[in-house]
């Protein structure tokens, strides 16, 4: 398997992964199990990080998609190479980053991170042009 492809099945680890930094905090609040086995009708108080990990889940979800398509098309293609190769090893430490620093609030290094991502994105992205 390709770098390209072990980067795609590590990004969808990482979102996988990243529900279960919220949800410990959830449940293990007081009123948190029984919120959490019930229909979640009524809103919980949460902490800020929480609140971090949550969106820093919601945004890993709406950017990995993107990231699939360009990582599979550039291998049905035959255009994956070393660059595609380092695009995506970049992408996913950049997502490692920004969850992390997402969680940390740290706001601008943050951002620096998802532009670092985009990079790895376009990076992929350059190669199938050619």
């Amino acid at each position: 398997m390709t770098t390209d492809l072990w980067m795609l099945v590590a990004t969808a680890l990482l979102a996988l992964f990243l529900p279960f930094v919220y949800s410990t905090y959830r449940v293990l609040r007081p009123g948190g199990m029984a919120w959490s086995l019930g229909n979640r009708e009524l809103p919980i108080e949460i902490s800020p990080w929480t609140a971090r990990a949550f969106r820093a889940h919601q945004n890993m979800v709406e950017n990995i998609g993107p990231f699939a398509v360009i990582v599979l098309v550039a291998h049905v293609a035959g255009k994956a190479n070393e660059l595609t190769a380092l695009g995506s090893v970049i992408y996913f430490w950049s997502r490692v980053a920004h969850a992390s620093l997402y969680i940390a609030g740290i706001k601008f290094l943050r951002t620096m991170a998802f532009g670092v991502g985009l990079a790895g994105e376009f990076l992929i992205f350059l190669q199938l042009c050619r």
